[in-house]
């Protein structure tokens, strides 16, 4: 199981051992659970009847991933479509932040590259009629899906320099139940917040699927946002496809390698910049913290603001 896999390099990096894990709190984010597995069986899929039941169960990857390495503290399992990856980072640390357990793993996992779900995508005109992602290019009309999965580890006190996680909130645009609204709805709300709470943002991390609607309402709400002294976008979909639920914590944790070292990540040579906006196209030094977005369908906006070591 792709969940199990990373969750075991997350704790093997961050140096756990049964003590630190019999109080870890997990969250894990997925928009679909295991619904891949039981719509379209692969090989190597547990086969056995005893598991039948828990395989078609949003629950069962933290169940499994719990057993496996004797998690005892709290877990949940959010399913917020898109968000879902962002959001289990962000309820992770919360659980550290308000006391709940005194550290925490967050797992993001998403394999939606089965007949059904991608028909039910292209039905609803999302997905894109190519393989080249150009998330604001005026004829992107839809993402390029991808499958993937995500884990990082959380604690109260860091004993070695990591980025640092200063900040997470949501809210909802109660707008459409597929897009988000063109004005960018509420997401200029959390941007703004964000920035009085923390810092201000030197780069961006947006959610950049590539459908009309979100090369609409991103820079929409960019401009609302920082009417100037605008932050560098950094489009990570371009490399790895639409992961879906696995998204947010996936670019979260490519955000963390980089700014690991002081450094964001480049964009894909020859994207379409918004007007006003630039990508850079080389790795650049980071001066300060950057934002990453995650958009559900139904309208459920988050946001994380991570700090470089």
């Amino acid at each position: 199981m792709a969940a199990l896999h990373v969750a075991r390099q997350a704790i093997s990096e961050a140096g756990w051992g049964p003590d630190e894990l019999k109080d870890a709190a997990l969250v894990v984010g997925t928009s679909r659970g295991n619904a891949a597995g039981w719509l379209g069986p692969w090989p190597g899929r547990r086969p056995f009847r005893l598991m039948a039941a828990s395989n078609t169960i949003h629950s069962e990857p933290a169940a499994a991933i719990s057993i496996e390495f004797g998690m005892c503290g709290p877990n949940q399992v959010l399913a917020s479509g898109c968000s879902a990856g962002l959001d289990a980072l962000g309820m992770a640390l919360l659980m550290v932040r308000g006391g709940i357990a005194p550290r925490a793993l967050a797992v993001a996992v998403d394999l939606p590259l089965v007949p059904l779900l991608l028909d039910n995508y292209a039905m609803s005109g999302l997905l894109a009629a190519n393989f080249e992602c150009n998330p604001y290019h005026p004829l992107s009309a839809g993402f390029v899906p991808g499958e993937g999965a995500a884990a990082m580890t959380l604690e109260g006190t860091g004993a070695w320099p990591q980025p640092q996680l200063l900040h997470y909130a949501c809210n909802a645009d109660a707008c459409d139940p597929v897009g988000i609204p063109a004005d960018g709805g509420r997401t200029p709300e959390l941007l703004c917040r964000a920035m009085l709470l923390t810092q201000r943002p030197s780069a961006l991390c947006p959610h950049a699927t590539g459908t009309a609607v979100q090369a609409t309402a991103d820079p929409a709400a960019f401009n609302r946002a920082f009417p100037s002294e605008r932050p560098t976008l950094h489009l990570l979909k371009p490399f790895v496809g639409h992961t879906i639920g696995a998204s947010g914590l996936l670019e979260s944790v490519i955000l963390a390698r980089f700014l690991r070292d002081g450094k964001l990540p480049c964009n894909l040579p020859g994207l379409h910049a918004p007007l006003g906006y630039m990508l850079p196209e080389e790795i650049v030094t980071s001066p300060g913290p950057v934002y990453k977005l995650a958009h559900g369908m139904g309208g459920h906006n988050a946001l994380i603001a991570i700090k470089p070591s």
